[in-house]
């Protein structure tokens, strides 16, 4: 069974996933913290074992004051720069990413997070990669930042798979692209 690219993204309401500095401490903010809530976090965490993430979102995780979180998968970083070494923690990737993807959803293995930015969000989009957005939508509105899809992106109908309102206010979709 082929392995699934899964984008778990939140965004605001005016479609940001982060501050234009990629500042994403309102994800965190008191009022969107529910006891004992992780809107799934833990249980999609169980069904990957890969991440894949373009190399300014990968600065901005390097930037959080915590240690690097995802120690138990296998990690690769996009970049248009081949200048990059490997570390324990990730592989960088400045070939063709498309064609690496497409190999990497080919091989054995629990299903593949789109971590993101933007940009690569709308490359995978672009290509049919993505098999499944979880789309959290935070009740806010930022006025600028880092779109979820930034660029040109080509039309594409989604259907939902499954819903959940939180008390506040929070909207998770699960949806598949349409075929």
């Amino acid at each position: 069974m082929p392995r699934k690219l899964v984008s778990y993204i939140a965004a605001s309401l005016d479609n940001y996933i982060a501050r234009p500095d990629g500042d994403v401490s309102w994800l965190h903010a008191p009022e969107l913290l529910l006891p004992d809530e992780d809107y799934g976090y833990r249980k999609f965490c169980g069904s990957i074992n890969t991440t894949l993430m373009g190399h300014n979102t990968y600065r901005i995780i390097k930037g959080f004051d915590q240690p690097f979180p995802y120690t138990d998968t296998t990690n690769y970083v996009f970049s248009r720069s081949n200048h990059h070494r490997d570390t324990d923690q990730v592989q960088f990737i400045s070939g063709d990413i498309i064609e690496f993807v497409r190999e990497l959803k080919k091989e054995k293995g629990k299903d593949i997070w789109l971590i993101g930015g933007g940009q690569i969000n709308s490359l995978m989009l672009n290509n049919g990669l993505i098999d499944q957005l979880i789309l959290t939508l935070i009740p806010l509105t930022l006025g600028t930042g880092i779109p979820l899809f930034q660029g040109d992106t080509k039309e594409v109908k989604f259907k939902p798979v499954d819903g959940k309102y939180y008390q506040n206010g929070i909207v998770q979709w699960i949806l598949s692209p349409g075929q």
